[in-house]
């Protein structure tokens, strides 16, 4: 099989690429900055003389991308996308109802959405990990023990969200709302309830000083946007700050981020980490991997999980629907519940070795033999040809 892969800045691009070479086939890229994932004539033209000379089967992307579905379908290109985000606004578009996609989604809450909305080719996919990968990443390792700590923290604070640069125009009624909108989130594990609390009085009052704009096509609304791309990534930098500033109060906390930490003062700054070469030596060598999901994930398991587990680390996350599914609590990874749960828990773990490693070693082997790339590509294949 030949396939046309348009390759962007997600992270397990990579592994997905190597996976389908692996299993013997063909894969050419195209890279391309887009400032618009709707329209861009520039960039569907170029796709579309690909594909009238290139004989490909199938056009893969991470992600969904409505200007390639359009050029798919008229092309009569099968479209298959996998995504690692959610919600994604590009997939709240007409072209999503096309017979060419094939979309997998990884969060079960979001599959069941389209579905409901009448787009019939849409799957749910969890995603995966190539533990092989990140095996040979640690064994390469130049130096050994560089990472090592007590806990660790790797990902983005999200001090430069949106919500700070609206909240001073927001009349004090809508201020106090959203505060306690978010509060009462910080407050739920394992669901969102942003969405029900953004009522059509809300909105109706928040249209005077949050415009949305949007492409010819989208059917993405305020509520959706503003929960996910102001109000989500708010609670995250809450939830994030305070998980941190409470840990740190107590134990040795390393932070790997771009993010400003200035504030944090107990915290140990380690910058930025490489996610191919230097993320999974942090896994690994750091005694508990803390994972904080975002909440604009409903019910999917993160990216950030799979690779704590491949990297052979011990994971402490906050509770997500779908782990049940996939994991046992307490035996392959370690769930918390509020800031307090996490500091008890951690107290616990760090003093309690070799459950912990035996946790570690647990959730390793499970992602091997049952969450790798093959698996699923090999269930996505089978989906799309039967």
């Amino acid at each position: 099989m030949r396939i046309l892969m348009y390759r962007w800045k997600a992270y397990n691009y990579r592994d997905i690429e190597q996976t389908f070479r692996m299993m013997g086939h063909s894969v050419d890229n195209i890279e391309q900055p887009l400032g618009n994932y709707d329209i861009d004539p520039e960039f569907e033209k170029k796709i579309e003389q690909l594909l009238l000379h290139g004989d490909y089967d199938m056009v893969f992307t991470v992600n969904y991308f409505a200007l390639i579905s359009n050029v798919c379908e008229k092309l009569g290109v099968k479209y298959v996308s996998w995504t690692c985000d959610n919600p994604l606004i590009s997939m709240y578009h007409e072209s999503v109802f096309h017979d060419c996609n094939y979309i997998f989604t990884f969060d079960k809450t979001n599959y069941y959405e389209f579905r409901n909305m009448g787009v019939k080719h849409i799957w749910y996919l969890p995603l995966a990990v190539d533990a092989k990968r990140l095996d040979l990443v640690c064994s390469n390792c130049e130096h050994p023990g560089k990472y090592r700590g007590d806990v660790a923290f790797v990902g983005s604070l999200y001090e430069r969200n949106s919500y700070d640069k609206i909240k001073p125009t927001l009349p004090e009624y809508l201020k106090g709302y959203f505060d306690a909108a978010m509060e009462a989130q910080l407050n739920i594990s394992g669901a969102n309830i942003i969405e029900p609390m953004l009522t059509a009085d809300i909105l109706e009052q928040l249209q005077e000083y949050f415009k949305l704009d949007k492409s010819e096509g989208s059917f993405s609304d305020l509520g959706l946007i503003f929960q996910t791309t102001v109000l989500g990534f708010k609670v995250a930098e809450i939830q994030r700050r305070r998980a941190l500033i409470e840990l740190s109060k107590h134990f040795s906390v390393n932070v790997y981020s771009n993010s400003n930490v200035s504030d944090l003062i107990r915290v140990h700054y380690c910058g930025s980490v490489d996610y191919w070469s230097e993320m999974p030596q942090v896994f690994r060598e750091s005694k508990i991997n803390l994972n904080l999901t975002i909440p604009n994930i409903k019910s999917g398991i993160p990216l950030r999980m799979w690779d704590v587990l491949g990297s052979g680390g011990f994971l402490m996350t906050n509770y997500q629907a779908e782990i049940p599914l996939y994991f046992k609590e307490g035996e392959d990874l370690v769930c918390f519940d509020g800031v307090e749960d996490l500091r008890e828990k951690t107290a616990y773990y760090l003093t309690h070795e070799e459950e912990r490693r035996q946790i570690a070693e647990n959730g390793y082997r499970k992602v091997c033999e049952h969450h790798t790339y093959q698996n699923r590509i090999e269930t996505m294949l089978e989906t799309i040809y039967g």
